[in-house]
């Protein structure tokens, strides 16, 4: 039995293409080749290996045999690495960047963002800092659009070719004015929240279309920023869940309270730094990611300069 060969990048790159446009046409038109180029590559590909990568007998779509499936997740991993290679290279060349792009969570919490901001400016004065604020799969929509280059990100939206590193979390409590209905019944039954509105932060961007995140009334308002859904909680008008940090005043002086609902998703909402694999952060990008990864170790009134 004859050893496999070994495929080329451009082959793998040829494969990952048809895969994502769903059509070796479409790889085609995508790459500027001949349809006939592609189908030869793949050919190719699938001889080197001795495997046969796409079903061609039951589908006029090409879809990816086991065997193909295996070979596509060691293709995006090889070519992930070779992009990570070039771009930290091309880091070392250029030195300190001149300008950094981040989006930010809007769920992160204010005094996280003011420590991290506070000390970046302080670290790295003559970098121009511009700063985007987005919800749900907005942050991620930003990264992939080259908007940005750092997010801190939910744990909703997971895509190839976004690498992710932990920064801690923030908790989520379902909050309502004290003189709302869910708040006046003390303990709720389960099931309780459907019969009145929830506030819910809705997302601006395609990736998480059609999901929704703990929803569970039949009724609700779709908010597109947090300040909104905040000022709406505070005049009664709803419930929904809150970033703990962000209505804790509110809890201490009564104009929100939280609420006893055994059926309601909060809990810890997980946050990464998330940056493109071809286009990972120089040094002024990767010790912003270091200084959340830190916070996360760090009480909240003990982050110091």
């Amino acid at each position: 039995m004859s050893e496999p060969g070994t495929p080329t990048l451009d082959q793998l790159k040829v494969l990952l293409t048809v895969v994502d446009v769903g059509s070796f046409a479409g790889a085609a038109r995508r790459l500027n080749r001949a349809t006939s180029v592609i189908s030869y590559s793949i050919a190719n590909l699938e001889a080197q290996l001795g495997l046969t990568l796409f079903d061609r007998e039951t589908t006029r779509k090409p879809q990816l045999t086991e065997a193909g499936r295996m070979v596509l997740a060691e293709a995006r991993a090889v070519t992930n690495g070779i992009d990570n290679l070039r771009a930290k290279s091309k880091g070392m060349l250029q030195g300190l960047e001149s300008e950094l792009h981040i989006v930010l969570d809007t769920l992160l919490p204010e005094h996280r963002v003011v420590d991290a901001l506070t000390s970046f400016r302080e670290r790295f004065p003559t970098v121009t800092l511009r700063l985007y604020v987005e919800s749900l799969g907005g942050v991620t929509k930003l990264i992939l659009d080259r908007v940005a280059t750092i997010g801190i990100a939910g744990p909703l939206v997971q895509v190839d070719g976004v690498e992710r590193i932990g920064v801690g979390s923030v908790r989520l409590v379902p909050v309502a004015a004290p003189n709302h209905p869910l708040a006046l019944a003390g303990r709720n039954t389960p099931g309780a929240g459907r019969a009145h509105v929830q506030l819910v932060l809705t997302d601006r961007s395609p990736l998480t279309q059609g999901r929704d995140m703990a929803v569970i009334g039949t009724s609700t308002w779709r908010l597109a920023d947090l300040s909104s859904k905040h000022m709406l909680l505070k005049a009664g008008i709803g419930w929904g869940n809150m970033p703990l940090p962000m209505v804790e005043e509110d809890l201490a002086s009564g104009r929100l309270v939280v609420l006893d609902m055994p059926d309601n998703i909060s809990g810890e909402y997980g946050m990464d730094a998330i940056y493109r694999t071809d286009t990972p952060p120089g040094p002024a990008g990767a010790w912003l990611i270091e200084r959340f990864r830190r916070q996360a170790e760090t009480p909240a009134n003990s982050l110091s300069k």
